[in-house]
């Protein structure tokens, strides 16, 4: 048998119910690998005891004949942004340095009823916001892949972010799956630069209670794993409605691994021009109409489409996005939790704590969004944003009456060096070029290892699918994914 770390979900489960390891065996062995890759600084805080109790009673069940479903026993990390009882929930800042909430969110207490094991919290950018995950208070997360030849070969490269920790401990086999949540590409980026699957469902799929706030109106969690049928389970243990999020939606979750037939003929693939960018690498662009090739040969109807806003998407996330956190962010005064520098008067001490509390990217934000929503600008910068963004989701609505799915780059390259763009936010924000404008409209979106850069580091394909499409969109995911057989690990 292959080692325990190398089973996907799916595997894992069926080794479960038949008996041929336990739950504790199963999370020993993620314990162990867990503490030869410590120096990838994905893990913030790792909870063994906790896992090992959780696998116990998994073990309980299963000899019962109670066990919960497909994740039962499951050993998977939790992305530092979701609020776990007792243990760290920061956001990778130094301003919840300590926090320890005293409850669940919905998300992981949902992992948790349906028998999933806790390894730990892991690393991610400050507050969600990078999409490098370095500039976490924790320092940078490394992604386990190294270049075989260039100019970055041998050098230590990003995960892509923020959800870097959850990426780089799936791919590293230091976890059998992670959660994770996409603002504008946190999910599917990160996936790309690791070699692994990166769903963002539907916003309103998955509750934000007990997510800690970036941008609310499009943060949304999702699942981080090693192949689409892992994804599939994942999200159909993490979704569901919840009276708590009033952006919930009450819809019936339906057994996405089922939709999983493998069969696509029919369906329409539509591939848009707007997403052909000045500047793309040739081997982006070659990889992008390989995947086109592989959909075609499964029986799909290629389908050109038009999305003509696209380029608006970008500027119109980096308005919207830094003046919800703006808004998100003022709660953190140091009067209630987390960090507190005391200051000569009340107004000095919240200058200090979040001067030394917020680092320099989320204080760049805070300002753009406080300067969009200030007196004057709100016209001129958020509604005018607000606006684009409504004409972004009239594109994808009209595309939908002539495609099923849309096809695309998930990243304009591989996983770049560590410090690479560090001082350069607009190449940074750059890098959420193809996933921003699915976000923008709230649809679910995917990205599927699909090949390997000429030095070597995996590039991924993306699908889009219509709001609350996640079975077709798994659908063609399993096929785009089978078709490119990709199997290299780091």
């Amino acid at each position: 048998m292959a080692a325990l770390t190398d089973l996907t979900i799916a595997e894992a489960g069926a080794a479960l119910e038949k008996g041929d390891f336990t739950a504790r065996e199963l999370t020993d062995a993620y314990l162990s690998a867990m503490e030869t890759a410590r120096g990838l600084n994905a893990y913030i805080e790792e909870t063994p005891e906790r896992a090992q109790a959780m696998a116990d009673a998994s073990d309980a069940r299963r000899a019962g004949g109670k066990a919960e479903g497909p994740l039962d026993g499951i050993p998977l990390a939790i992305k530092d942004l979701f609020c776990t009882e007792g243990a760290l929930s920061t956001a990778g800042s130094h301003i919840l340095e300590g926090f320890r909430p005293t409850y669940e969110s919905t998300v992981t207490q949902n992992l948790w009823d349906a028998g999933a094991v806790m390894l730990g919290k892991v690393n991610m950018d400050e507050f969600a916001m990078g999409s490098a995950n370095i500039t976490s208070h924790y320092g940078p997360t490394l992604n386990p892949w190294k270049a075989s030849s260039g100019d970055n070969a041998g050098k230590d490269l990003v995960p892509g972010g923020s959800s870097g920790g959850s990426a780089a401990a799936v791919a590293a086999r230091i976890a059998a799956g992670a959660t994770g949540t996409d603002t504008g590409g946190s999910i599917r980026q990160p996936g790309a630069f690791c070699g692994i699957v990166g769903l963002k469902p539907t916003y309103g799929r998955c509750s934000r209670w007990g997510v800690i706030a970036f941008a609310s109106s499009l943060d949304q969690a999702g699942p981080i794993a090693r192949s689409v049928e892992d994804s599939a389970i994942m999200l159909g243990g993490m979704a569901g409605f919840d009276p708590k999020d009033s952006t919930s939606v009450d819809l019936p979750v339906p057994d996405y691994a089922a939709a999983l037939t493998g069969d696509i003929r029919g369906l329409r693939v539509g591939v848009p021009a707007e997403y052909r960018m000045d500047g793309t690498p040739p081997e982006i662009e070659a990889l992008w109409q390989q995947g086109v090739a592989w959909l075609r040969d499964a029986g799909a109807e290629i389908v050109d489409i038009s999305l003509p806003h696209t380029k608006y998407a970008l500027p119109a996330y980096y308005i919207v996005a830094p003046a919800e956190a703006s808004s998100n962010l003022a709660r953190y005064d140091g009067m209630r939790y987390g960090l507190r520098v005391e200051g000569e008067d009340l107004t000095d001490t919240y200058e200090r704590t979040r001067a030394e509390g917020f680092g320099h990217e989320v204080q760049r934000r805070v300002m753009i969004g406080t300067y969009v929503l200030s007196a004057g600008y709100y016209d001129a910068y958020y509604l005018k944003a607000q606006r684009v963004r409504t004409r972004i989701a009239d594109d994808f609505k009209a595309a939908w009456d002539s495609c099923d799915v849309i096809l695309t780059p998930t990243t304009p390259s591989a996983a770049f060096a560590l410090g690479e763009k560090q001082d350069d936010p607009i190449a940074m924000y750059l890098n959420d070029i193809f996933t921003v404008p699915a976000s923008m409209a709230g649809l679910p979106a995917i990205s599927v290892p699909a090949g390997l850069s000429a030095d070597g580091l995996p590039l991924g394909l993306h699908l889009i699918a219509p709001a609350f499409g996640e079975e077709t969109l798994l659908r063609a995911a399993h096929v785009l994914e089978g078709a490119a057989g990709f199997d290299v690990q780091p």
